[in-house]
């Protein structure tokens, strides 16, 4: 099994983080949400979690978000999908992405799990928010 590399420098991170946000709200993904859990976590700095509406978008969104980290220089260390692709993690070392349909979203509730981190601001300020918080 390879091994994690160090994390990047935070700023790097918040930037890579802030970008797959708005790429998975582009990419029609809702509920988009930025953790920062630098401070609760020794594993990653930035939690993004969202949600789509069907397998095959999740999947979609997921292709598409570690990509862009290729692109940007950081590719996924690793990435999963629970049988049913009702949650996709994407590991980006700095930043973990979770993808999820909606009830599994809810019944796994990480937004409460970690109550305690920063909520990262992650849109332009000129972009309206949508209804839902995404």
């Amino acid at each position: 099994m390879a091994r994690r590399t160090a994390k990047p420098d935070t700023s790097a991170s918040r930037a890579l983080a802030i970008e797959l946000a708005r790429l998975a709200h582009d990419l029609k993904c809702t509920d988009v949400l930025l953790l920062s859990v630098g401070a609760q976590s020794q594993v990653c700095d930035f939690f993004l979690i969202a949600s789509g509406t069907s397998a095959r978008q999740l999947a979609g969104v997921g292709e598409q978000l570690a990509k862009h980290g290729k692109s940007q220089g950081s590719p996924a260390f690793r990435s999963s999908a629970d049988t049913g692709s009702s949650w996709i993690i994407i590991d980006f070392v700095s930043v973990v992405v979770h993808l999820f349909e909606p009830n599994q979203r809810a019944y796994y509730d990480l937004e409460g799990l970690w109550g305690d981190a920063e909520r990262v601001t992650w849109r332009a300020s000129a972009e309206p928010a949508t209804r839902l918080g995404s």
